[in-house]
């Protein structure tokens, strides 16, 4: 396993990580299996855990800070997020200094640890002043329950404006940028995002980098009864198509002369950028987690990069 700074940090997170979201909380996987996934997963030396409090309302946390508990906390790099309606209280939601201060104890509570790694503001809140969310950021991160914090699917512009407002008001800046990010969907991120966050130190840990699924091709051939498309259509539609279809069947080749599998094909794409710190995987088998976690050992030539931009541009 690689591991990189995150952003301009000196805490390091592995190029791979496990998120929760699939794993835990909403019934998706049976319990057992996903502790193994977890397990494998930091057998392959994966550090770094992604987790958010609106996961199953609280149930992923629960679980798999249950199973994180088996190792040693200075070897896990444990985030979690806030923002989204934990209940029906109309202050129980957002990114307010309240939400916030009240949010990371229940957080901490769950997960059966003293402070997180990384607390990410999981979306942006239109009615909530950034300097105000930056600045109970900076008080947790003085409290010592929160080391850094994020943002997650941020516009450029508001993370340009929290990097700004933390440098006048001399708060601790966002350190890491959460975005949804792949092969099949790269212009925000590309001609965005990376623009605003590296040349202000700031990391990216991207979600979604195999498309939910698509890019494995496991759906070369059409829609398997037992595939997460088939449960949900919302997926589906978000990605198979044509172009997208004869995209990956294209890249298959690519990764069969590389002696890889097209799952680590495309992490190992989105690792070329020096600016992506890691990439989020969301795997429900341990055989997953040993496949992607490999993704980290892969180097693309300039060459392999260009083919492959070809076929993403066709």
């Amino acid at each position: 396993m690689q591991y990189r700074r995150l952003g301009q940090a000196g805490m390091k997170v592995s190029v791979i990580a496990l998120g929760g979201w699939i794993n835990f909380g909403e019934g998706k996987v049976a319990e057992h299996t996903a502790r193994e996934v977890v397990r494998t997963a930091y057998d392959q030396g994966i550090n770094f855990y992604d987790l958010a409090d609106f996961y199953g309302r609280g149930a992923a946390e629960k679980q798999m800070g249950a199973v994180l508990s088996e190792y040693p906390r200075h070897t896990l790099v444990i985030s979690t997020k806030v923002f989204w309606p934990m209940s029906q209280d109309i202050n129980d939601r957002g990114l307010s200094r309240k939400h916030i201060m009240e949010s990371i104890d229940g957080s901490l509570r769950r997960l059966g640890t003293d402070y997180v790694d990384i607390y990410f503001c999981h979306r942006p809140d239109p009615e909530t002043p950034i300097l105000e969310t930056a600045r109970a950021m900076d008080d947790l991160i003085h409290r010592g329950k929160v080391l850094y914090w994020g943002t997650s699917e941020w516009s450029a512009e508001q993370i340009r404006e929290a990097c700004d407002l933390c440098e006048r008001y001399g708060l601790y800046p966002p350190q890491v940028e959460q975005p949804d990010y792949s092969m099949l969907n790269r212009r925000l991120v590309e001609d965005e995002i990376l623009p605003a966050t590296e040349p202000r130190g700031v990391g990216l840990t991207v979600f979604s980098p195999l498309a939910m699924g698509m890019l494995t091709g496991k759906y070369d051939d059409g829609i398997p009864k037992d595939s997460r498309f088939n449960r949900e259509g919302w997926a589906a539609k978000r990605f198979i198509n044509e172009e997208n279809l004869s995209r990956v069947r294209r890249l298959k080749p690519i990764a069969e002369e590389l002696g890889i599998s097209r799952a680590q094909l495309a992490l190992a794409w989105i690792l070329r950028h020096s600016g992506v710190s890691s990439a989020i995987i969301g795997a429900t088998r341990p055989s997953q987690v040993i496949d992607n976690a490999a993704a980290g050992e892969v180097d693309l030539s300039a060459e392999v990069i260009a083919q492959i931009d070809e076929i993403l541009n066709s």
